[in-house]
């Protein structure tokens, strides 16, 4: 007996084969969604752990920042501090310089040579007087230069000739000298004299 199929066994092969892909490409959307929402939340659980940590070095940089300015304060304070130690340090040592400035011009001073004015504005003194010559100016200006560290930068402001009437004919050309010199402070010249001296070229 011959069976005869009449359904329209090509129409359902297809529709079998579409459902199938309809079937497939369901699945594989399920899987792409899952798969794709399990990257998106290891991501933003990733972002969440980096925003913590950010967070927490956002406080920390918060915290040092006001410890360096504390520290930066303390520097100030610790600065001020030691400028007026140094400020009194100076005062003290400095109530001895008249003594050594009357000293030292004593010393400094070449034969010859006499003062009649002298002022002292801070570090600055001047002196005025009367030399039996230039020549002794120049000497005394070497002196204050070379001869003492108590004294440094002797200028000579300016030298005029005159004359002087020891009796009614005894009249002797003098020099009226005036010059400034810079007074050294004593820490400073202290040093200078501790210094030891540099060795002689042969």
């Amino acid at each position: 007996m011959i069976l005869i199929n009449l359904l329209p066994h090509r129409e359902a092969a297809r529709k079998q084969r579409r459902d199938a892909f309809n079937v497939s490409i369901g699945v594989s959307f399920l899987v792409g969604g899952l798969i794709a929402g399990l990257i998106y939340m290891w991501f933003q659980g990733r972002i969440t752990d980096q925003q913590g940590r950010n967070n927490m070095l956002t406080s920390e940089i918060k915290r040092l920042e006001g410890q360096i300015k504390d520290i930066a304060g303390l520097e100030a304070e610790i600065a001020a501090l030691r400028a007026r130690q140094q400020a009194v340090e100076d005062l003290q040592a400095d109530r001895n310089v008249p003594v050594h400035l009357m000293t030292e011009l004593v010393k400094q001073f070449p034969d010859g040579v006499y003062i009649t004015n002298m002022k002292q504005d801070r570090q600055s003194v001047q002196l005025q007087g009367i030399a039996q010559s230039n020549e002794r100016v120049s000497e005394l200006l070497r002196n204050l230069a070379n001869g003492t560290p108590w004294f440094s930068k002797p200028e000579l402001v300016e030298i005029v000739a005159s004359t002087v009437t020891l009796a009614p004919r005894d009249v002797k050309r003098v020099s009226n000298f005036t010059m400034r010199v810079q007074l050294t402070r004593a820490s400073e010249a202290q040093k200078v004299a501790q210094a030891p001296a540099a060795p002689a070229k042969q």
